[in-house]
């Protein structure tokens, strides 16, 4: 893989198809990646090629291009390019720049965050149901990908429900010495205090996996027969509670609506475009069961037609995730070999994508469809309040425009302490929650309680970032207005702080309650202007409120995380090299982070996942302390 730069700018280099022109003396004929960028350096576009000089010949041509590549190519200034082996490997990393880049004019997935799945653990006798999300490090069986994390809430409460499996950490298994509450509600079979044997546990464990796996029928016949022989036997109770697991894997069945007989795995992609606007919804079919539907909302890279849509939604969607054995789309894409070729490579399998024209496959794309045209429409509708909003605020407080990004900050702690400090960030879109931040303070001469210190630490970590990384305000992090929530007093240092950062253009309101502290009579400080209020209906007031109470829960939600952490803690974890695993070993042994500091050499080496080299190390650490 080779790369070469851009020929040194000057004011005098052609611009548009004249530069694009220039660089085709220097290209041959091999695949690779090239980046178009304007005057600035920034990154217009970022494409891949079979051929490098055959592609960028057809940007120099004067004409026959749509109005968005025309745009793209009058704005060129300079390209650079990056040579690869093969087209296969040439389309991986341009998707990884695109992501990476995030260039005006490519299609661009925003929302990336990773899927939960749930794990059978495979350490212990009586294995654990539960959650999972990241990387697959623990031992164990993982299914999934489920689409959120309530649907995979509500298939464990099922599953627990059915199979009677265990949610507790081992520390808590290993500590019980009666059943707890969820024995009491028939959701847990209490392996932890003998109520039932290993082998009856690993027979539950069994009939879990058949279920996760699709074999549901071979599930509840067998639960039929066990109620038919328990109610022959006159075991009425244990009849009775088999009836019940039943109930409860019918429920399972049916809350998951759609359960293709003829589609074991695959993920069901529909793309629906209007307005310019798109929106992509994905349906996790696994097992030949429903797990679960995500909507997406790509930037459409200023006009990118259905096909570039999406191969660039699956390009980015994929280039972190595993994919399925099948994808069921809903248009087709430029390239479709490629893509399998560069999917199955990733993969290690074979990997199908079609578009599917008759049949359950073409009814669960029908489906996803709808859910894409449904959640686009809503959408639509949710931006179109949210642009009238950000337009009254703007009219309300005397703002230049309506804001395109407002920050809302506020700080959470117990007596100064586990103090920290939270951002949300709102746009014409609503709630940006990928751009939340969390501030852990760490101020050592603040003094406990000191609001104004927290919030100096806080707005000065914000903005020198954002002047290092973004000291010309191209890549749209920066704020257009910021809401405080204090009165005169917190608006006037924040905006005395704001000067000393150089940043003091940025506008800013402040948030008190009135008087008597009520909802709805909130006052606003704004720098060298009179106190306001707004009419006690205004839809602005309950915009600014609603801001300001999200700021205020995910302050919270992060301090109780802090402190939740804290108390957990133990002088373990400032060891080098002792992770979780080894934590939850070493206090299962000794019982206690004390009994550890005491131990002798042999002791810890005895440990089982504790090296020779560790325990030394572990040793060493506690008695160089003294």
């Amino acid at each position: 893989m080779t790369e070469s730069d851009p020929t040194t700018q000057s004011q005098d280099r052609p611009r548009g198809h004249a530069c694009v022109q220039s660089y085709l003396r220097s290209l041959d004929s091999s695949p690779g990646v090239y980046r178009m960028l304007d005057e600035q350096g920034a990154v217009l576009y970022v494409g891949k090629a079979r051929n490098l000089r055959a592609r960028v010949s057809n940007y120099a041509r004067p004409s026959g291009h749509s109005p968005r590549i025309a745009r793209m190519i009058r704005e060129t200034a300079s390209m650079m390019f990056l040579t690869t082996r093969t087209e296969t490997e040439a389309l991986l990393l341009e998707q990884n720049l695109i992501k990476q880049l995030k260039p005006r004019y490519n299609v661009l997935l925003r929302d990336d965050k990773s899927f939960p799945n749930i794990l059978v653990t495979g350490d212990h006798a009586f294995p654990q149901i539960k959650k999972h999300r990241g990387a697959k490090t623990e031992k164990g069986d993982y299914y999934g990908p489920f689409a959120s994390a309530g649907a995979v809430n509500r298939t464990l409460t099922q599953l627990q429900r059915v199979f009677l499996l265990r949610n507790c950490t081992d520390a808590m298994f290993e500590s019980r010495t009666r059943p707890c509450l969820l024995y009491q509600i028939k959701r847990c079979s209490a392996p932890c205090v003998g109520k039932i044997g290993e082998g009856d546990y690993r027979a539950l464990v069994k009939d879990a996996e058949n279920f996760l796996q699709g074999r549901t029928t071979k599930v509840q016949a067998q639960l039929a027969r066990e109620m038919e022989q328990a109610s022959a036997a006159m075991e009425f109770e244990r009849a009775a509670a088999l009836r019940d697991r039943i109930r409860a894997l019918t429920q399972v069945q049916g809350s998951q609506g759609i359960n293709p007989e003829g589609v074991s795995e695959a993920d069901v992609i529909a793309l629906h475009m209007e307005g310019g606007q798109a929106c992509v919804q994905v349906f996790f079919i696994r097992a030949n069961q429903n797990w679960g539907n995500r909507d997406y909302y790509p930037r459409t890279g200023s006009g990118a037609d259905a096909a570039e849509v999406m191969a660039g939604f699956i390009g980015q969607f994929y280039d972190t995730r595993e994919p399925p054995r099948m994808l069921l789309l809903s248009d087709e894409i430029e390239d479709c070999d490629l893509m399998q070729d560069a999917l199955s490579e990733k993969a290690g399998r074979r990997v199908q994508i079609l578009v599917p024209q008759r049949g359950e496959k073409k009814d669960l794309v029908a489906g996803a469809l709808r859910n894409a045209r449904e959640s686009l429409a809503r959408r639509m509708s949710e931006s179109a309040t949210q642009t009238r909003l950000l337009a009254g605020l703007a009219e309300a407080f005397d703002l230049d425009a309506p804001p395109q990004r407002i920050e809302v900050y506020d700080n959470s702690h117990i007596q100064g302490t586990n103090a920290v400090g939270g951002m949300i960030v709102a746009g014409p879109e609503g709630l940006m929650k990928n751009q939340y931040r969390k501030f852990n303070i760490k101020g050592t001469d603040l003094t406990p309680g000191d609001d104004f210190g927290m919030m100096k630490e806080v707005l000065t970590r914000r903005f020198k970032r954002l002047l290092k990384e973004d000291p010309d305000r191209q890549e749209g992090h920066w704020p257009d207005l910021l809401l405080i929530d204090g009165g005169a007093g917190q608006v006037s240092a924040v905006a005395s702080i704001m000067r000393d950062l150089g940043v003091d253009d940025i506008a800013m309101i402040g948030v008190a309650k009135g008087i008597d502290r009520d909802a709805g009579k909130e006052e606003f400080h704004r720098t060298g202007k009179p106190v306001m209020a707004l009419r006690h209906n205004d839809p602005v007031l309950y915009f600014v409120q609603r801001l300001r109470d999200e700021a205020h829960r995910f302050a919270i939600g992060a301090h109780r995380a802090k402190r939740s952490k804290a108390v957990g803690a133990t002088p373990l974890d400032d060891v080098p090299g002792i992770g979780a695993a080894r934590k939850r070993a070493l206090l299962q042994h000794f019982g206690s982070a004390k009994a550890v500091s005491r131990a002798d050499l042999a002791d810890l080496k005895a440990v089982e996942g504790i090296s020779a080299s560790m325990a030394q190390k572990i040793y060493d650490y506690f008695n160089e302390r003294g």
